[in-house]
């Protein structure tokens, strides 16, 4: 058993700090002394270190004690949750280090063209191999031929807007070469359909709860298990960039707002886009 104090020698987290921590129920002690002071065991500071990765990307207090016990989440699945948040945290920090780097070396040539001619045709190969019959019937018969497709394909992300939607998705997946992969390699169309089928039921149940408070352990249940299938079906390692711009396109499009409450009831657009921005706060 360790005193409070010396936790906080250990840990560098101050006295204060921690006596915040139990009064707000989020790491209790162990047992007290005699005298009534706090005492932490093995698994007390173990959680303690699980409460320090999580505050590595700012969240609050309240919403680490409400995933921390979750009865439904045990140790390995928390730890492998924070392992995926650092590797994000990682990733990003290494493209940006790689970027000033560039600069640094004079290496950086301001072409803000995201994919080259070759990469694009690549896309195309996957995109009609990827094709069934019918749909490549229908490109024949709208184009003219499969050439003709390529043309028009080649032309159009070649554009401006093309190419800043390009780099959009690269952020949203991290990098061109899972960008690449993910349209090389995309997810079924039965499982695609699985995968629908699953947010729309999440989508239903996220109906129910409007007027709820979205910071609620129910909304922000329903706004992770929407993250994890996203993940799935989008074949990304984070979405929180695209589920934000989801978020933002309910926000500024009448026509979005209407595509999400025709099926699912007026004010689900709105619910829903303010339950995004909260689960990623």
């Amino acid at each position: 058993m360790k005193t409070v104090k010396e936790v906080s020698e250990r840990t560098n987290i101050s006295v204060r700090t921690l006596h915040y921590y139990d009064e707000i129920g989020l790491l209790k002690p162990s047992s007290y002394s005699e005298g009534g002071y706090r005492l932490y065991d093995d698994k007390a500071l173990e959680r303690l270190q699980q409460i320090l990765f999580f505050r590595e990307f700012d969240m609050p207090l309240l919403d680490i004690r409400e995933i921390m016990d979750n009865p439904d989440l045990d140790r390995d699945s928390i730890l492998v949750t924070q392992k995926r948040m650092l590797e994000i945290k990682r990733d990003r920090l290494n493209r940006l280090i790689s970027g000033i780097s560039d600069i640094l070396r004079g290496e950086n040539k301001m072409d803000f063209e995201m994919f080259s001619k070759k990469e694009m045709d690549e896309m195309y190969q996957a995109v009609v191999a990827n094709m069934g019959e019918e749909q490549l019937q229908v490109m024949k018969e709208k184009y003219g031929s499969l050439e003709k497709f390529r043309e028009q394909f080649l032309e159009k992300a070649s554009g401006q807007d093309a190419q800043q939607n390009f780099r959009k998705v690269v952020e949203w997946y991290g990098n061109k070469d899972k960008a690449m992969d993910a349209v090389k390699k995309p997810v079924g169309m039965e499982v695609m359909e699985a995968y629908r089928n699953r947010i729309d039921g999440i989508y239903k149940k996220l109906a129910e709860k409007i007027g709820m408070d979205v910071s609620s352990f129910e909304v922000k249940s329903l706004i992770g298990e929407l993250d994890f299938v996203s993940k799935q079906l989008y074949q990304m390692d984070d979405v929180k960039e695209l589920m934000l711009e989801i978020a933002d396109s309910y926000e500024k499009s009448e026509d979005m707002r209407k595509s999400m409450d025709t099926p699912y009831g007026n004010g689900t657009a709105v619910f829903l886009g303010k339950a995004i921005r909260e689960f990623y706060k």
